[in-house]
């Protein structure tokens, strides 16, 4: 198995930049695993590292769904010490570049998106619907 440097328990914190993002890819967690999964194959513990705002129930959904789509594939290893490892197919690759693209403008507008939805989530000047 390749040795590879552990995910960092911050990759994604409360206010990341992924977090703003105005439109999500797939749902709200495809594009975090998919960015996780950006270096390499991890077994699902790893992913559990980063995303640990995410149920263990809710991952194996989104795996499923990253899996289904044709987006990350699952390979189980014979040897049980192995486990089982996610991976970007050629297809989830692809997504990384358009990503990129996105969260750079979530960077290029962070105070914006900020102020927006500070604005929006302010009781006094909401009017009711």
């Amino acid at each position: 198995m390749t040795v590879r440097q552990p995910l960092p328990p911050d990759l994604f914190e409360e206010l990341c930049p992924s977090s703003l993002v105005p439109f999500r890819f797939g749902d709200k967690w495809s594009a975090l695993v998919v960015r996780c999964l950006e270096g390499g194959p991890r077994r699902f513990s790893e992913l559990r590292v980063p995303l640990h705002r995410v149920t263990p129930k809710v991952l194996t959904q989104t795996l499923r769904g990253l899996e289904r789509s044709g987006l990350v594939s699952r390979t189980a290893h014979a040897d049980p010490a192995s486990g089982v490892e996610y991976a970007l197919t050629p297809l989830g690759r692809s997504l990384l570049e358009p990503m990129r693209v996105v969260y750079g403008w979530v960077a290029e507008h962070w105070e914006e998106l900020l102020d927006a939805q500070e604005r929006y989530d302010a009781p006094q000047l909401r009017s009711p619907a």
